[in-house]
């Protein structure tokens, strides 16, 4: 062994740890030769690295994406669970207050000018148990995938797009067919609205990455019979969630690659905004004197 080899040695050997000086450290890392000690040695594919180094280089990797370009996220899909948890959380309220809750967030025409958080709080009522969990069974099979796909920012905008959508075009209906007291103040609730925004997600994402589309048109299919012919739906509130689910799922998908990003936040913010927007001045006072 040469001189060179031996003070090499000596000077490990006598090295303290960057982080913990009071330690010693036997080895340096390989990209900056800091000294390291065995609890800040972070095993490489060729010797140890330093924790520093480990997340610099963490951070100049590029973000990996999923299918359709959002960032993927590791772990269990937050925004599903959580929008799930709200809205089991929301019906046990709705049966500790007697009913009350649901009188105060449904979704009611003459209302919503007033009391303008019913065109978000509607979302995530239920009016039995049955109804609570086919919701919550569709929200978990669809958002839980589509949320993969989409990525969280993005699918918790379609959840929320969607859901507007939907009480928009129950707001339109009964300004232009149903101007009655009676459907005024009629109430609806639920968050079948969302779920049908990204039913019409799944079907954009199928057709774009060129997926066998016919389970999910099925689904949407069946799904709008039921509207349809069982009393005491809104299929106003499911056809309005589906048309601006699709909407947004379509601007996410066609849009090139640098881009993305902007649209992404364009799209996410501006698309329930503007439906807010158009929910509540449609509600307005005014408006109520043009068409009596």
């Amino acid at each position: 062994m040469n001189d060179a080899a031996r003070a090499g040695q000596a000077d490990a050997a006598d090295s303290r740890c960057y982080r913990h000086p009071g330690r010693p450290a036997l080895v340096r890392c390989q990209r900056c030769a800091r000294p390291v000690c065995p609890e800040c040695q972070v095993q490489a594919a060729v010797g140890v690295q330093c924790p520093d180094c480990v997340r610099q280089a963490a951070r100049q990797m590029p973000a990996a994406r999923s299918a359709l370009g959002a960032p993927i996220s590791a772990g269990a899909p937050v925004v599903t669970i959580t929008a799930i948890g709200l809205c089991v959380v929301a019906f046990v309220a709705q049966q500790v207050t007697g009913g009350q809750l649901t009188w105060d967030w449904m979704f009611a025409p003459a209302a919503v000018w007033h009391q303008p958080w019913r065109i978000v709080t509607a979302a995530f009522l239920h009016g039995g148990v049955l109804h609570l969990a086919f919701n919550m069974y569709a929200l978990w099979v669809v958002g839980s995938f589509m949320e993969q796909l989409f990525g969280r920012s993005r699918l918790a905008a379609l959840y929320l797009g969607s859901a507007l959508g939907g009480h928009a075009l129950i707001l339109a209906y009964f300004r232009v067919f149903d101007f009655t007291d009676q459907a005024a103040y009629s109430g609806t609730v639920g968050a079948s609205g969302a779920v049908f925004g990204l039913f019409a997600a799944a079907l954009m994402a199928g057709r774009r990455l060129g997926s066998n589309i016919n389970g999910i048109v099925g689904v949407i299919g069946l799904n709008l019979v039921l509207s349809f012919t069982v009393p005491n739906i809104s299929w106003q509130g499911h056809v309005g969630g589906l048309l601006v689910g699709g909407a947004m799922a379509w601007a996410y998908i066609h849009v090139r690659p640098d881009r993305r990003r902007r649209r992404a936040w364009v799209v996410g913010v501006t698309v329930p905004v503007v439906v807010a927007l158009i929910v509540f001045l449609t509600a307005s006072p005014w408006s109520w004197s043009l068409a009596a």
